[in-house]
């Protein structure tokens, strides 16, 4: 796909979003959407991520971030545009 035909965010999700497996369920729910990138706790206390892919497929992963898993409570996210970084993957960073 052409690089200006896919959609680059960085995003912060903010709630109860540590301790309740969002970056495991994130990242299960990124690779079957094909969206590439990553996730990361934030010292904070929320969550952070780069998402690169076909603009439908990280439509879905933000509509994904803005539930969460089963346990999490999201209070807010934040989305920005970025500068792609090439990602092929999805990936749980520490």
């Amino acid at each position: 796909m052409p690089a200006s035909a896919r959609r680059v965010v960085d995003v912060v999700v903010t709630g109860r979003v540590q301790g309740v497996s969002f970056r495991y369920h994130a990242e299960r729910t990124a690779r079957g959407l094909g969206v590439a990138g990553w996730v990361r706790n934030e010292p904070g206390g929320s969550v952070a991520a780069h998402l690169e892919g076909d603009p439908e497929t990280v439509e879905a992963m933000l509509d994904w971030l803005r539930q969460g898993p089963p346990a999490a409570s999201v209070d807010r996210v934040d989305v920005t545009p970025a500068t792609p970084t090439g990602a092929r993957s999805f990936e749980v960073r520490s």
